[in-house]
């Protein structure tokens, strides 16, 4: 019993100090090594959206061929809405094909997306959007071909979702900046 009576004394007798609370503890390697990883995917990401934008800008000759460009007049939804829906969606996304509005959304949304992500700043918000892109690009061809369910447009929404959670535009990009901007400050989901 004395024992016992010793170790509650000493138990009790540790204060946890305000100060160590906020102090920043040291990072693991893993927690490090993930951070990176996180980065890396969320540069990934970026390219993916931004490369895409500009393939279709330029017609570039991957996706796009340059008679195709939408500098040179073509569409970047018209072919693939037009053509390539379907499934249940498939009425209403031929409608949009082509159309003026849904081709400005589309690219700015591709561009703004890509920017963010690659910068690392206004990731929350590149998140949902590019999440939101993703998911509807996926109900344009249900169901996907590979698979009765999942295919990469949902994967890639998930990992949108992680990478924002994450804060992962602080690690190679401008993301702990960014967070320190007032406005930012004000309304964190701009983060």
């Amino acid at each position: 019993m004395e024992t016992m009576t010793a170790t509650t004394k000493r138990n009790t007798a540790k204060t946890i100090n305000p100060a160590d609370a906020n102090r920043p503890q040291a990072e693991t390697r893993r927690e490090r090594a993930a951070r990176y990883v996180l980065a890396g995917t969320r540069l990934a990401l970026g390219w993916v959206f931004l490369w895409a934008f500009l393939d279709k800008l330029f017609g570039l000759g991957l996706a796009t061929e340059a008679k195709n460009a939408w500098i040179n007049g073509g569409s970047p939804t018209k072919g693939f809405l037009a053509f390539g829906a379907a499934g249940p969606f498939k009425g209403f996304y031929n409608g949009i094909a082509g159309a003026v509005w849904a081709d400005w959304l589309f690219m700015i949304g591709l561009a703004a997306i890509g920017t963010a992500l690659l910068l690392g700043i206004g990731v929350r918000v590149a998140a949902v959007t590019g999440g939101l892109l993703l998911v509807l690009m996926w109900t344009a061809v249900l169901p996907p071909e590979n698979n009765p369910f999942m295919d990469d447009h949902l994967v890639y929404a998930a990992v949108l979702a992680v990478i924002a959670l994450l804060n992962a535009g602080d690690t190679w990009g401008l993301g702990r900046t960014w967070a320190r901007v007032p406005l930012v400050q004000r309304f964190p989901w701009l983060r």
